[in-house]
């Protein structure tokens, strides 16, 4: 099998280059992506994501990987897999744009024979009733006759270097049961972790928006803790620390929910599920919930200012984190910039440090100066919004002045060093 299956890997983000690295040790594997500007850093060996260290990726180069924005270089394969984004628009409606994109372009190169894994979240329903009409239409083929499909989830966990592609277990299914296990054996032969077959490319479609959404409402169920504890005043850490000495106690801790994934994958729950029918209420409330956190957070951090006495109009408030998570340079759907947003209509002065996040597309997608050096400048009021490891041992104090507020949103430092935390 190794010898007869070329992959080709559509799209070159944090779930398709991880992918095409690790398909590459054991498989001729060509990555395609239409960003000239990524496959230019790519093949001179940095991956801006660092998701794949430039150790890693230029090991895989040298042995034959191979990016490109050139559809013909994928033209001779026959295995190929689709890893693009699936966001939502700006009413929280499913945008299928980039999937249909990448369809495209594989019915334009997919011969008789070859097969189509999918790997971006979808609903139940996306792959067959969505993606593979276009590629039927484009290529002229007949789908389960000259060509067929599979569907493996993604489950990338950017900047954790502990979890990363081949050491999670993953989901596979394919379109007839022969080609199921084709697509298993592929992915069992690079995936350390193992594989879990699925009955069907819809259980699997499932399988993987219902994970991110259970997480979602868990982390809703801690934020509304958080709220309710906060007006009782008592510490939901505190509360939280106690309760998980339970042994099925879930850890779950209150946040911002934001990146590609949790804050995103709820919403094609929801629509699959109203597209049959039925108001999903316990997922909307959940997306709801998340959703204000940002304000929430902005708010509280305004009350303790009021409560010490602070000036708050022309104050200066330092947020140290953008991404939306830790240690990842990642800015997609942070909700760092909710926070933001809601203080500056207190007409305040604020600075964003980061030292991971890409300072440009920070500006391009936000709007917002983003630096990446310490502020020397003292601060009202520092919000830590995300817990680098470059922050969370940090001396606060010396950011801020003699009569300040420090609230920590992530609930990692001490509380001697706080006013107000999640």
């Amino acid at each position: 099998m190794e010898s007869e299956i070329k992959i080709a890997v559509i799209g070159l983000g944090y779930v398709g280059l991880p992918l095409a690295r690790l398909f590459s040790t054991k498989y001729k594997t060509v990555g395609f992506d239409m960003n000239q500007t990524r496959v230019d850093a790519l093949m001179a060996g940095h991956d801006a994501t660092l998701e794949v260290s430039d150790e890693l990726l230029q090991s895989a180069i040298a042995g034959g990987l191979v990016c490109t924005s050139n559809i013909e270089g994928i033209c001779d394969c026959n295995f190929y897999v689709v890893a693009v984004p699936t966001p939502v628009d700006e009413n929280h409606n499913p945008d299928l744009t980039p999937l249909y994109g990448a369809s495209t372009t594989v019915g334009e190169v997919i011969s008789k024979g070859d097969i189509v894994v999918y790997e971006s979240t979808v609903y139940p329903g996306v792959t067959e009733d969505e993606c593979i009409p276009v590629v039927e239409k484009v290529s002229g083929l007949k789908y389960n006759m000259d060509f067929f499909a599979g569907y493996s989830p993604e489950r990338i966990n950017p900047g954790d270097k502990e979890h990363t592609v081949e050491k999670i277990k993953k989901v596979t299914s394919g379109s007839t049961p022969d080609i199921a296990q084709i697509v298993n054996e592929v992915y069992a032969s690079v995936i350390i972790a193992g594989t879990h077959l699925a009955p069907s490319i819809k259980v699997a479609e499932a399988a993987k928006v219902i994970e991110n959404s259970q997480r979602d409402i868990n982390i809703a169920f801690v934020n509304e803790l958080s709220k309710i504890f906060n007006r009782i005043g008592i510490d939901t850490q505190e509360v939280l620390e106690a309760a998980s000495t339970k042994w099925n106690f879930l850890p779950f801790k209150p946040g911002l929910v934001g990146g590609h994934c949790i804050g995103v994958d709820p919403y094609y729950l929801a629509q699959c599920a109203q597209r049959h029918g039925y108001n999903p209420e316990i997922i909307l409330a959940g997306r709801r919930m998340n959703d204000g956190m940002g304000e929430y957070v902005a708010n509280q951090v305004i009350k303790l200012m009021l409560k010490k006495g602070i000036q708050v109009v022309d104050s200066h408030i330092l947020i140290f984190g953008f991404p939306f998570k830790e240690n990842c340079p990642d800015v997609r759907n942070t909700k760092v910039i909710d926070i933001y947003r809601a203080l500056k209509e207190y007409d305040v002065n604020i600075t964003v440090y980061d030292p991971w996040a890409n300072l440009e597309i920070a500006q391009r997608e936000y709007g917002i100066e983003v630096v990446n050096t310490l502020p020397t400048a003292k601060a009202d009021a520092v919000v830590l919004a995300v817990a680098h490891k470059e922050f969370v041992n940090l001396d606060f104090s010396s950011f801020v002045l003699p009569n300040h507020i420090v609230f920590d949103v992530k609930g990692v430092l001490y509380k001697e060093v706080i006013e107000g935390r999640l």
